[in-house]
């Protein structure tokens, strides 16, 4: 909403004058501090001269998907050891496909126990063995998406030096490597590897998730992790350029059978 307000040229106080509300709710409105209600979308979409249908029905699942998350009791509010990514699993539970490229290391809802526990540790993040724990408990219950009746759609691309990287020796790559294999055959998993020999690509600069839901026309999400924040990137435009993104990364990446060959190979030479 912030960027339809700056193309319109309108201020926070007329935005707030249109839904009666005050600047601060605006502020709030437009950095997702706050849900928002359909009538102000429509009323907001109207005084900065969005007329498109289209537009219009993406905020609104967007948003509905946002109140659903921010009421949702479901298990991860059990684990506050996951802090910035609580938002995220929220998301994750109500999604319906994810596709995900990570260049540095497995994707959390294809680890292992072990090396989950090595990443943790080696992230320094938590002091208490105990809440290093939790966290790895928190992770593996997302997994539980992958094999429901209605399962999560996950396509995973994982750079080369993820799967080379000893994370927490050689048996725990050993079995994370043994896992891959084996997630790889499930039907909602489809598992892609960028080898070295690829060379240059789209993915090289960062990670990024891409989160899609059922609701027709619904915008996707894309998620970014940084060392020090979250980057929630929900614009049209954004959902395109990683889209894109993505199909040029795969396009560097083996073909799943020949992902499964490469895997197996880095396996052997543990």
């Amino acid at each position: 909403m912030l960027r339809l307000r700056d193309a319109s040229r309108k201020t926070q106080q007329q935005a707030a004058h249109v839904i009666t509300a005050t600047n601060s709710k605006i502020v709030k409105m437009e950095r997702g501090w706050v849900p928002m209600r359909d009538p102000d979308i429509r009323a907001l979409c109207e005084f900065y001269g969005v007329s498109d249908r289209e537009i219009i029905e993406r905020l609104l699942n967007l948003a509905k998907a946002d109140r659903e998350r921010r009421k949702a009791k479901g298990w991860w509010n059990q684990y506050p050891e996951l802090r910035s990514l609580v938002e995220y699993v929220a998301l994750e539970d109500i999604a319906t496909g994810v596709r995900t490229w990570q260049g540095a290391f497995v994707p959390g809802l294809l680890q292992t126990v072990g090396y989950a526990r090595s990443l943790a540790i080696g992230n320094a993040e938590w002091e208490d063995p105990e809440e290093v724990d939790r966290f790895v408990e928190a992770r593996m219950a997302r997994q539980a998406r992958l094999t429901e009746d209605t399962p999560l759609d996950l396509w995973a691309v994982v750079g080369e030096g993820a799967l080379r990287q000893l994370v927490g020796g050689r048996d725990v790559m050993r079995d994370q490597l043994t896992h891959l294999l084996a997630a790889a055959e499930l039907p909602s998993v489809k598992l892609q590897v960028v080898p070295f020999l690829a060379g240059s690509h789209p993915g090289m600069t960062s990670a990024f998730s891409i989160v899609s839901f059922a609701e027709p026309g619904a915008m996707d999400v894309v998620y970014m992790d940084t060392t020090s924040s979250t980057l929630w990137l929900e614009t049209e435009a954004d959902s395109t350029h990683h889209s894109v993104a993505f199909d040029r990364i795969v396009r560097n990446g083996l073909a799943p059978r020949g992902s499964a060959a490469l895997i197996e190979r880095i396996r052997r030479e543990l």
